[in-house]
């Protein structure tokens, strides 16, 4: 109610919305995926996913106040945890990538919105508050705090501040921009170093043919 203006009733979020109802039968799943009656979990969680569209394992570890807004084509992997408050839209998925094994599906932190369409692959974790922008495809960690958007997606903003790198995986972080800042002033010097040789090498061929003109005078 309090993250859909659409919804006009309590009533209604019950008895409509896809999204609450696959939820809520995720809950019952995974009490008995939990116990080990992994087959009546999956027959739980397959009826669910027959009448919502929703696929949620019931393996699968979902916090508090998961809101799944529309929720056709969701799909959440058998590994995937999922924090509280996080607000997840249409044909979202939080998948593998088919090389992992064990811990094959994505963590994602408190208080994360993931837009429509867009892709989590893989044992990588999202930050607490963090934004997916819609059809974005991430297959690298998202800290905390930020925005990723694109195929492969990359860090758009942190704490509302653009990053002055889109390096996914360090950055903001200035020891790694102080070292590139460093290597790229090395080069520089480098290549100036090299000219003035060059210049020196010349000159000093230069004087030594005025001065053999000068014993044939």
């Amino acid at each position: 109610m309090n993250r859909d203006p659409a919804a006009k009733s309590m009533a209604e979020v019950y008895f409509l919305y896809p999204g609450y109802k696959a939820v809520r039968r995720y809950r019952r799943a995974h009490w008995f995926y939990k116990r080990g009656l992994t087959f009546i979990a999956r027959i739980i969680s397959q009826r669910a996913k027959y009448r919502t569209g929703i696929e949620i394992h019931p393996g699968a570890t979902i916090g508090r106040e998961l809101f799944i807004d529309h929720g056709t084509g969701v799909v959440i992997g058998e590994t995937s945890v999922i924090g509280d408050c996080c607000t997840i839209y249409q044909n979202v998925t939080l998948g593998g990538t088919g090389k992992d094994k064990g811990k094959r599906h994505p963590t994602v932190g408190n208080n994360v919105l993931i837009g429509a369409g867009a892709k989590i692959l893989g044992p990588i974790k999202i930050g607490d508050n963090a934004r997916i922008a819609a059809g974005a495809v991430v297959i690298e960690d998202v800290p905390e705090n930020a925005t990723a958007v694109g195929v492969p997606a990359k860090i758009v903003r942190i704490n509302g501040i653009k990053p002055s790198s889109l390096d996914q995986i360090h950055v903001g972080d200035p020891v790694s921009q102080r070292i590139s800042m460093l290597d790229d002033r090395i080069n520089q010097l480098s290549d100036r170093v090299t000219r003035l040789n060059m210049s020196y090498q010349d000159n000093k061929e230069q004087k030594k043919e005025e001065g053999n003109s000068f014993e044939d005078l």
